[in-house]
C-alpha cells in the first residue's frame, strides 16, 4: 500500500503470512530438512536462534554457490524448505533452490524482487532489531504448533537473544557482547586512559619539581659539585 508516496505494511497480512510459514515449517516431519540462511549480518544471529531452538539447518555470511546443486562439495546439502531473510542478497541460494524444486519462504521488504519466492512476508527485513522480531516469532509459533510450548503460557526465552549484536570493544572477551554492556566497558575504558594520561603527565611534572629542587640544592651548596673556586687544591689533604 502506497499513500502520498510512502510505503505502508499492513501488519494484519503480515501476521497472516508468518502463521501461514510456521505450518509449512510444521509439516516439514524432519526439522532438519529446513534450512534458513542469511548473508547479511543482522540476521545471521537470528538465524542460528531459529535453528536453535526449531532443530533445522542454517547458513549464515556468504552463500557458497553450486550448495544446492552440486554433489561433490563438502557442504552440499538437499533441504525440502528454504527461509531467507533477504532475497536481494540471497538471490544464489534462491536461483539454485528454482533449479533443485525447493519452495522459498522470504521476508521481503517493499523493494524486494519475488521472483522464484513461494511465500513472501511482508516486513522490513533490514532493521537490526526488526529481523530478530521477525525470527522470534515464528519461532514461538512453529514450537507452538508443534506442542513444545503451551499457547497460554508466555515463552521464557527473551527477543533480546534473536537481535544482533555489534563486536565486543577493545580490551574485552570475544564472547562479551551485550550492547548495555559493550558501552559501559568502552566507557571504563575511556577513563581508565584519561587516568593513565593524567597520572603519567602528573609524573613527569613531579620528576621535573624533583630536578629543579636537586639542581639548586647543589648551587647554594658550598663546595659544590664541579664549582672548582671552592676547593683548595693547594692543600696537602686534598683527596682524602
Amino acid at each position: 500500500m502506497i499513500i502520498l508516496g510512502i510505503h505502508v505494511m499492513d501488519l494484519h497480512m503480515t501476521w497472516q503470512k508468518l502463521i501461514l510459514a510456521a505450518r509449512i515449517i510444521v509439516a516439514i516431519e524432519n526439522p532438519m530438512d529446513v534450512c534458513a540462511i542469511s548473508a547479511r549480518p543482522y540476521g545471521q544471529r537470528a538465524i542460528l536462534k531459529f535453528s536453535q531452538y526449531t532443530g533445522s539447518q542454517y547458513i549464515a555470511g556468504r552463500f557458497t554457490p553450486g550448495t544446492f546443486t552440486n554433489q561433490i562439495q563438502q557442504k552440499f546439502m538437499q533441504p525440502r524448505l528454504l527461509i531467507v531473510t533477504d532475497p536481494r542478497t540471497d538471490h544464489q541460494a534462491i536461483t539454485e533452490s528454482s533449479y533443485v524444486g525447493v519452495p522459498v519462504i522470504a521476508f521481503c521488504d517493499t523493494d524486494s524482487p519475488l521472483s522464484y519466492v513461494d511465500l513472501a512476508i511482508p516486513c522490513n527485513n533490514r532493521g537490526q532489531k526488526a529481523i530478530g522480531m521477525l525470527y522470534w516469532m515464528l519461532t514461538r509459533e512453529v514450537l507452538r504448533m508443534r506442542g513444545t510450548i503451551a499457547r497460554s503460557v508466555p515463552w521464557e526465552v527473551k527477543v533480546d537473544l534473536f537481535f544482533y549484536r555489534s563486536p565486543p570493544p577493545q580490551g574485552t572477551s570475544f564472547f562479551y557482547s551485550d550492547p548495555e554492556e559493550v558501552l559501559k566497558k568502552e566507557e571504563e575504558y575511556a577513563q581508565q586512559q584519561q587516568q593513565h594520561q593524567y597520572s603519567g603527565a602528573a609524573i613527569q611534572e613531579q620528576s621535573t619539581a624533583e630536578k629543579a629542587t636537586f639542581d639548586k640544592t647543589i648551587e647554594n651548596a658550598p663546595g659544590a659539585w664541579g664549582d672548582d673556586t671552592a676547593a683548595n687544591w693547594d692543600s696537602p689533604n686534598w683527596g682524602e
